[in-house]
C-alpha cells in the first residue's frame, strides 16, 4: 500500500487534518492531528480515522492501520515535552 495514497485519503477525509503515515506494506501507522478531533472519546476519533480508509481494509489492501489521534494542541504539548 503507497502511503501517500492513505495520508491523502485521511486527509481528505477529515477537514483540516495533518497525517504522517509511516511503515511499508499494508501494515501502517498513522499520526493524525486535526482540530475535528476536540471534545471526540479515542474511539471516535479511530472511528473517523478508519472511516477514511474503510474500502482499502475491505479490499485487503490495506491490512492494519494503528492510529494515534491527536488535536492541535495536543500535539504540540506531545512535541514540547
Amino acid at each position: 500500500m503507497d502511503t501517500e495514497t492513505v495520508k491523502q485519503r485521511i486527509e481528505d477525509g477529515i477537514p483540516g487534518a495533518e497525517a504522517m503515515i509511516e511503515g511499508e506494506g499494508c501494515d501502517l501507522r498513522a499520526t493524525v492531528i486535526a482540530e475535528a478531533f476536540a471534545d471526540k472519546r479515542l474511539v471516535e476519533r479511530h472511528k473517523m480515522v478508519y472511516a477514511t480508509v474503510d474500502d482499502l481494509i475491505r479490499s485487503g489492501e490495506l491490512h492494519a492501520l494503528a492510529i494515534k489521534a491527536h488535536t492541535p494542541e495536543q500535539w504540540r504539548k506531545k512535541q514540547e515535552a
